[in-house]
Order: structure tokens, then sequence, then C-alpha cells
């Protein structure tokens, strides 16, 4: 795949994500990025037909987060059924890459690295 087909398909996934999904936006930055963490590992294993570990009650929340969205990606963006397990991992990789700079890195929200949180 192409940097510019790949940087296509994440504004994509990333546009979906912004508009139906609130799990990127906790209050604080650690929780940020757990969340972001979890729900993609989890979408990943399920994209690529691995099965995801439920151990916690987090993970079974980010499981039920990951699951909505990968169906809501199938339906969507049918070329993402098509993709293989590394183009996949490509794909969440560069989606997690830009939740992670727009909802923490570039994040002017304070209460995020306040340190009483």
């Amino acid at each position: 795949m192409t940097a510019e087909a790949l940087t296509d398909k994440v504004d994509d996934l990333y546009g979906y994500v912004q508009e139906r999904c609130l799990w990127h936006f906790s209050s604080r930055s650690w929780d940020r990025q757990e969340n972001i963490d979890g729900v993609l590992a989890k979408a990943g294993d399920m994209l690529t037909g691995r099965e995801p570990v439920l151990e916690s009650p987090n993970d079974r929340l980010q499981f039920a987060e990951a699951k909505s969205m990968v169906e809501d990606f199938r339906e969507r963006f049918p070329w993402l059924r098509e993709a293989g397990d590394e183009e996949i991992r490509q794909l969440l990789d560069g989606l997690k890459e830009r939740l992670v700079d727009i909802a923490i890195t570039q994040s002017h929200n304070r209460e995020l690295k306040h340190h009483l949180y």
C-alpha cells in the first residue's frame, strides 16, 4: 500500500472515530492513552481473527467499544475486509498515532496533565 493510500484510509477511520466515538476523550491523559491503546488492540484482534483478552472489567469495556466500532468499520469501509494482517496493523497504528496526537499531545485541556489527577 502506498503512503498516500494509507493516509487516506487512516483519514477515513479517524473521521469515523471523531464523529462516532467518545472513548478517547476521558478526563485524564493516562485514561485517554489507556483507552486508545485498549480499544485499538481489541479492534486489531477482531480484525485479524484473534481472540481478544478479556481478563478485567476494563478489558471487557474496551472490547464492547471495539466491537461496535469494528462492525461499523467493516460495513462502511469495504476495503478493510480485504486488508491483510500487516495492512490492518499499519492502519490501526496510524489511527492510534493520530488519536494520541490530537487527544493527548496537542490538547490544550490543562486538566489532562494536572498533578492532582
